[in-house]
C-alpha cells in the first residue's frame, strides 16, 4: 500500500524529493529506484524515536504506511508531532485510532495536523459518508461495509490486521452510543459494483464507527462491516479468534508467521475469478422533510483504493489545501474536502458510484 501511495506521489510536480524510508534499505531501494530521480532511500526503524522525529524534520509531509498500526501509529503520530511536521496515514486499527486522538491537545499546541486512516477503510469510506451527509438535510445513520479479496493483497501486516479486526469485541454506535459487539458477528449481504456483487459482511473492529461520531454530530447510527470475498477465510479468522489464538499480539504474530505461508492455498478455496476490493457506503435521513437516503460505492483493486487516497491526502497537506492543527478523521471539518478529493480520485481512474437521493415513505 505504501509502495502503490509512494508512485502516485512520484508522478506529482509538486514534489520535489520523496524519501522511501524503511527498515529494510534495500527494499526501500527498490521502490525508489522504480519512481525515478526524485526518490531517495533512507533506512529507519519506527521504534527508534529520536531516528524517526530527525528524518520527518527534514521533510514537508510525513506519510504512514507502516503496519500493523495498534503497534506503530501513536509511534509514527508522536515523531511528526515532534517534528512540528504534518501527518497522513492508512491506519486501519479501531484502537490505534483511538490511542492517537489522544495526542489531539499536543498536535494542536504544536499547530501540526494528523491525518489518521486515508486509505481505503478508514478513508475513502470516511469521505463518503461526509459526502453523503451533505447529500442530506439531517443524516441519522451512516452503514459502511467493505469487502476485499484476500488474494488482492499481499504482506504480512495484512495477516496480522486481519486476525486483529476479528478479534474480540469491536465498536459500533447504535442508539446514540458507542458499544462494544463480538467481532464476526451481525452478518448482513451487502451488493457491491460489479463484477464483485452480494457479500456477506460482518462487525469488524475498524476505526470510522470511533471517528465519526466524533466528527459528524447527530448521528445516532454508524455501523462498519466487513468481509473476504473468500468465505472460507472470514470463518476461519472467526474461528481461530474465538479459540483465543489471536488475543495478544504475540499470539497473532505467531499463528500469522504459520498462516502467512499457507495463504496461496488456503486462497484458492473460493477464490474469485478477478481479485478485487470494493467499498460501499449508505447515508440515510431526511431530506426536504421526507425519509430519504443515499448510496456510494467503489471497487477497484486494494492497492490502488488505499494508496491512492493516501497521496492525494499528502499532496493536500503539502499544498495548504488541510489547515486545521489538530489529530483529524478524514471526514473532520476542515480535513478532507470531499469534492475536490473525489475529483483527484476520479482524474487517477478510481470512480465512486453515487446514486441519487432515494426517498421513502
Amino acid at each position: 500500500m505504501g509502495s502503490r501511495a509512494a508512485r502516485e506521489l512520484g508522478r506529482a510536480p509538486e514534489v520535489e524529493v520523496l524519501t522511501v524510508a524503511d527498515r529494510n534499505l534495500d527494499r526501500a531501494r527498490q521502490v525508489a529506484t522504480a519512481i525515478g530521480p526524485r526518490a531517495q532511500a533512507r533506512p529507519v526503524d519506527a521504534r527508534d524515536h529520536a531516528a524517526l522525529t530527525r528524518l520527518i524534520a527534514e521533510h514537508d509531509v510525513a506519510v504512514g504506511a507502516i503496519g500493523p498500526f495498534y503497534l506503530f501509529e501513536v509511534r509514527m503520530a508522536r515523531a511528526a508531532i515532534e517534528a512540528g511536521k504534518p501527518y497522513v496515514s492508512i491506519c486501519d486499527d479501531y484502537d490505534a485510532a483511538q490511542a492517537v486522538l489522544e495526542l489531539d491537545d499536543e498536535a494542536r499546541r504544536r499547530g501540526v495536523t494528523v491525518l489518521t486512516g486515508l486509505g481505503w477503510t478508514p478513508g475513502l469510506s470516511n469521505v463518503l459518508a461526509r459526502k453523503g451527509v451533505e447529500m442530506l438535510d439531517r443524516a441519522r445513520e451512516v452503514h459502511i461495509a467493505w469487502c476485499g479479496a484476500s488474494a488482492d493483497s499481499e504482506g504480512y501486516a495484512v495477516v496480522l490486521h486481519t486476525m486483529h479486526i476479528f478479534t474480540g469485541r469491536v465498536p459500533t454506535f447504535a442508539g446514540g452510543t458507542l458499544r462494544q459487539v463480538p467481532a464476526g458477528s451481525g452478518r448482513k449481504v451487502v451488493t457491491f459494483p460489479e463484477p464483485i456483487g452480494r457479500v456477506p459482511v460482518y462487525h469488524v473492529g475498524h476505526p470510522e464507527p470511533v471517528t465519526i461520531t466524533r466528527f459528524i454530530p447527530g448521528l445516532q447510527e454508524v455501523s462498519l462491516r466487513g468481509g473476504l470475498t473468500e468465505g472460507f477465510l472470514n470463518w476461519l479468522a472467526v474461528t481461530v479468534a474465538r479459540l483465543g489464538l489471536t488475543a495478544t499480539p504475540g499470539r497473532k504474530d505467531a499463528l500469522g508467521r504459520v498462516i502467512k505461508p499457507l495463504l496461496p492455498v488456503l486462497e484458492k478455496v473460493g477464490k474469485p475469478a478477478r481479485p478485487l476490493s470494493a467499498i460501499h457506503v449508505e447515508v440515510r435521513g431526511e431530506k426536504d422533510g421526507r425519509p430519504a437516503r443515499v448510496e456510494l460505492a467503489a471497487v477497484d483493486r486494494m492497492m490502488n483504493l488505499t494508496g491512492v487516497p493516501l497521496a492525494i491526502g499528502a499532496l493536500m497537506l503539502g499544498r495548504g489545501q488541510i489547515r486545521r492543527p489538530g489529530v483529524l478523521a478524514p471526514e473532520a471539518e476542515g480535513a478532507v474536502p470531499p469534492d475536490p478529493f473525489l475529483e483527484e480520485l476520479a482524474a487517477r481512474g478510481i470512480t465512486v458510484h453515487a446514486s441519487p437521493v432515494q426517498f421513502s415513505g
